[in-house]
């Protein structure tokens, strides 16, 4: 996702016509199948400091429903423009979360999450904010450590200890976005996590395209592209407006 110098990725877009296929509950190669209980995905974005002051009032008119904004990378970074994103989404009547960049390198899962849900990674449940995520993908620093220099087992754990402070701190298990790739390469098709973690999947790569990572049946938001009509990122999420507020709240 976002990192703030921008990394160089593998990317194929998805036509077009995936997505419209998915709004009507349809399916696509790339994707797997929508629970039942979803009436139809709902447009959404996520955002950095690279959008800088969004106009939020133009991306509410664009069909913006929700927003995941960064907020914090390791134990040395803030989104400088974190509260005009977070706040503005929220005035503007969108649905807004936050999220951290993962660099498990550089200290604990635990330290990084006291980290991040002291600058901006909280959660209430208002129906207005979405619960933390967590981005864990490929080291943008060092390629040759895609994964940190972690085994597969200690990656797994780093997870599982920033996701126990994350819950201690607000009450809420974070939502992990990855890729399929990162994910089966990096924590070696780890299902340890799968059914209590909500998943933001990342498929806009030739290597992802029709699957999940291990262990998840179902995505519950896919980033889909990097440029769109909305500022950043472009994501939907599985479900209605009605059951995107009620997972905002918790149930």
């Amino acid at each position: 996702m976002a990192r703030d110098r921008k990394p160089s990725r593998r990317r194929t877009r998805l036509v077009a016509v995936a997505v419209a296929a998915l709004a009507v509950g349809g399916t696509t190669p790339a994707l797997a199948d929508i629970p039942a209980a979803a009436g139809g995905p709902v447009k959404g974005h996520d955002v950095s400091s690279h959008q800088k002051n969004v106009n939020w009032s133009s991306a509410k008119a664009k069909g913006a429903t929700f927003v995941y904004v960064k907020a914090t990378e390791s134990t040395n970074y803030r989104n400088p423009y974190f509260s005009q994103q977070y706040n503005g989404a929220r005035a503007a009547g969108i649905v807004r979360g936050a999220y951290h960049f993962a660099l498990p390198n550089k200290s604990s899962g635990a330290t990084q999450a006291a980290y991040f849900v002291a600058h901006g990674g909280g959660w209430k449940a208002d129906g207005w904010t979405l619960p933390p995520a967590l981005d864990i993908e490929y080291n943008p620093y060092d390629k040759k450590h895609g994964c940190y220099g972690l085994s597969k087992a200690k990656t797994v754990s780093w997870i599982k200890a920033f996701s126990a402070e994350v819950k201690r701190e607000t009450g809420r298990r974070p939502v992990i976005y990855t890729t399929a790739h990162w994910w089966n390469t990096c924590t070696g098709n780890s299902t340890a996590l799968a059914t209590t973690h909500a998943l933001w999947i990342a498929r806009h790569e030739s290597a992802d395209a029709g699957s999940l990572p291990a262990g998840w049946s179902y995505w519950t938001f896919w980033q889909y592209d990097n440029s769109g009509s909305l500022p950043g990122d472009q994501n939907l999420f599985n479900g209605t407006a009605s059951q995107l507020r009620k997972f905002a709240r918790g149930y």
